[in-house]
């Protein structure tokens, strides 16, 4: 099966009440865990690469990777820009081989935004390459995205029409309430997820694909497992999976994940690290690492996205 667009999967997703998994990929581990899980569950999944991903793996060697997964497992997948921050580096993923692109114009202002997110619709449509676009500003860090928790902002539904319909995207981010990064609120603070927000959206462009970044419940198994090996992540709380389990039985079509995998990878590596010092195998604890990510994606396909089965 040839790597696909996420049009057609996004359209059986907002009929069907479940949400696309869409799962950040820095290496060869990583990609393996995911799509061994999404194979063995038969569901469709979106590989994406960030910018930092791309200049720490290079585009090409990414490329063939998910291309190798794809001889592996026989479920629609797609390749897909994350949080792409100016028009050349997605024409530069359109070109290389990307079936799906993020123009993330959230920083400048709106018509600033409407002309970028419309140029890269435009070419990529020429191309056959879907595009993902953004409204509002999600808190947090994410590889270059540096957002404060004052910086930001909430969807305004009052846009998203104008948006949609000036631009051409194919789905739309939205900031109601997800944040980026593992350390996500401070302690004692209660994440939110303003559905109204999201209802109010849904009542503008009925039937258009919503994407939630920043989606990453921080899983309080590995956070765990992380302190217990010398770490120090008491301080991080995710989006309860209750809200995100919500969210995908409603418009939201794709739900970003990618902090809960680096934990995942991190807290096998370390685990294997830390019960035998003298490990210099890096199979040895890149197989863990592998294994702990493989289990999240099959926990978050079954219980979180509703995907199983879907392919």
């Amino acid at each position: 099966m040839a790597l696909v667009t996420s049009k057609e999967m996004f359209e059986k997703a907002y009929k069907g009440g479940y949400a696309i998994g869409a799962f950040n990929v820095n290496n060869m581990e990583i990609v393996q865990g995911i799509t061994e899980a999404a194979g063995e569950l038969k569901s469709p999944v979106i590989l994406q690469v960030s910018k930092g991903a791309r200049n720490y793996a290079n585009h090409n060697y990414l490329v063939k990777l998910v291309e190798a997964a794809l001889l592996e497992n026989d479920i629609p997948m797609v390749l897909h820009l994350d949080h792409g921050p100016d028009f050349e580096t997605c024409k530069s993923c359109i070109d290389g081989g990307f079936t799906s692109v993020m123009i993330d114009g959230s920083h400048l202002d709106f018509e600033e935004n409407i002309a970028l997110t419309k140029k890269v619709v435009e070419y990529a449509h020429d191309k056959g390459v879907v595009v993902e676009g953004e409204l509002g500003k999600l808190a947090g860090v994410e590889d270059d995205v540096k957002v404060a928790a004052d910086d930001a902002m909430y969807t305004q539904p009052d846009e998203v029409e104008e948006f949609v319909n000036r631009t051409g995207v194919d789905s739309l981010a939205i900031a109601i309430g997800t944040s980026h990064g593992a350390f996500k609120f401070k302690p004692g603070q209660k994440p939110q997820l303003r559905f109204d927000i999201l209802e109010e959206i849904t009542k503008r462009i009925p039937g258009f694909p919503i994407v939630l970044h920043g989606a990453s419940s921080v899983s309080q198994e590995y956070v765990k497992i992380i302190q217990e090996n010398g770490g120090n992540l008491a301080d991080a709380i995710g989006i309860p999976e209750d809200m995100l389990r919500k969210a995908a039985t409603s418009a939201v079509c794709k739900i970003n994940i990618d902090s809960d995998l680096r934990l995942a990878m991190t807290a096998g590596v370390r685990q294997v690290l830390t019960q035998n010092p003298a490990a210099f195998d890096p199979r040895e604890y890149l197989k863990v690492g592998r294994a702990n990510v493989k289990a999240l994606v099959a926990h978050k396909i079954k219980e979180v996205l509703g995907s199983d089965g879907k392919a």
